[in-house]
């Protein structure tokens, strides 16, 4: 038998959710097995996406990144934009694709500091660029239950 890692955690939230939560006192404890409960539904919900969520959005920082070049005046930053927009993700383990992220997020952050001192139209859509690929990687990372 394979067992399927989102079928494990969809059977324990069950359990801790239908057949132990009901039986255990105090009330706190109780509250506490079903917050469990709820963290391994999520954590499924997550699990089918993770690799996924992260490719797209290293990619949209990518595509991003290959925009900004002819818009930032400090010659590191365009190159280090050129440099990152060049990349791809080769290796799909999640520790690798945070990885990535987070430098490609790290630059972000970089461009953004530096498209908010620009005094251009060119600067003031890019910025709107930036603002709308935060947007998206925060609907990305919604989880269907809401927060808990």
């Amino acid at each position: 038998m394979k067992p399927e890692i989102s079928r494990v955690l969809e059977v324990c939230a069950i359990g801790l959710m239908g057949d132990v939560a009901p039986h255990v006192a105090p009330s706190y404890r109780q509250a506490t097995v079903f917050s469990t409960a709820v963290i391994l539904s999520s954590v499924r919900e997550e699990l089918d996406r993770i690799a996924e969520r992260r490719v797209v959005e290293n990619a949209a920082l990518r595509a991003l990144f290959a925009d900004a070049t002819s818009v930032v005046s400090d010659p590191g930053l365009r190159q280090r934009l050129e440099s990152a927009s060049a990349g791809s993700d080769t290796d799909y383990r999640i520790s690798a694709l945070d990885a990535a992220n987070d430098a490609l997020r790290a630059l972000l952050i970089e461009l953004h500091v530096q498209v908010e001192s620009l005094d251009s139209d060119a600067a003031r859509r890019l910025e709107s660029e930036i603002w709308r690929e935060l947007s998206k990687s925060t609907e990305r990372r919604k989880l269907s239950l809401g927060a808990f």
